[in-house]
């Protein structure tokens, strides 16, 4: 365990560098994690960190890469529930790099 600091807090982060407090996640916590991560944030990147922090409410998960194009092809159409989409926007392996700008656990099947 490690902390980092991120809008002007320390941040509990794991050996991998995902929130250990789910709470401490906010919108500016994400943009600058997004800015380590070398993810320019745009509206499409919001709407898979939006949809990532809804799937994990309800589900209590983070969706490996697999359920996560398939869910977000079901809500946001199939045009973007595609991993070439994915890989655009998060070229670090959209699973892994969204939740954790998501503020979310490392995905299950992640190496």
């Amino acid at each position: 365990m490690g902390t980092i600091d991120m809008a002007g807090k320390k941040l509990e982060v794991d050996e991998d560098g995902y929130l250990t407090n789910l709470d401490d996640w906010s919108r500016e916590v994400a943009g600058e994690m997004a800015k380590g991560e070398g993810v320019e944030m745009t509206e499409a990147h919001w709407e898979v960190v939006d949809f990532l922090r809804q799937y994990y409410d309800e589900y209590k998960i983070a969706p490996m890469i697999r359920i996560l194009t398939k869910e977000i092809g079901k809500k946001l159409g199939k045009e973007k529930g595609n991993t070439k989409y994915l890989y655009e926007l998060y070229p670090g392996g959209p699973a892994k790099q969204a939740c954790k700008i998501a503020g979310l656990p490392k995905p299950t099947g992640c190496v």
